[in-house]
């Protein structure tokens, strides 16, 4: 009698990226990319977006509101909806900001910011103060993640 070939049980399917996966760039037109060889401005992976620290710069590397922490913080929100915008989403799509500030005199205009910024239910929050931010005349940095539900 012949022998019934035997079947390898199936492998269960994996829903996690694979481990040399670490997302696609995100890039705004409306923003200045960072030079190369550096870091990368926005990532997104699967359906999170990764936002590196953003300050308030224009297009030409000049600091927007010098002395001001809220215009400071408003741009930076700014460049945050921006790039939610680019990676396919939206600033309601933030679920947590974590904001650097070198005083926490800061927080009262970075609150108001960030008021103004989102609405409904607003995103997971951290202010940490710190000593020093790359310039001086840099007040406050924020990063952000975001998740967007395609």
């Amino acid at each position: 009698m012949a022998k019934a070939p035997t079947r390898k049980p199936a492998k269960p399917k994996s829903r996690a990226a694979p481990a040399n996966k670490s997302g696609r760039r995100v890039i705004s037109p409306k923003l200045a990319e960072p030079g190369p060889n550096s870091y990368s401005m926005c990532k997104r992976a699967g359906n999170n977006v990764y936002i590196s620290g953003q300050i308030a710069t224009d297009n030409k590397d000049k600091v927007i509101g010098v002395g001001d922490a809220y215009k400071q913080s408003r741009e930076i929100f700014r460049k945050i909806k921006l790039l939610m915008e680019a990676a396919g989403g939206t600033v309601d799509d933030v679920v947590k900001v974590v904001m650097y500030t070198t005083d926490m005199r800061h927080q009262p205009d970075i609150w108001k910011a960030r008021r103004e910024t989102f609405s409904g239910d607003f995103p997971t929050s951290t202010l940490i103060c710190i000593s020093a931010l790359f310039s001086p005349a840099f007040l406050v940095e924020i990063e952000a993640v975001g998740y967007i539900d395609d």
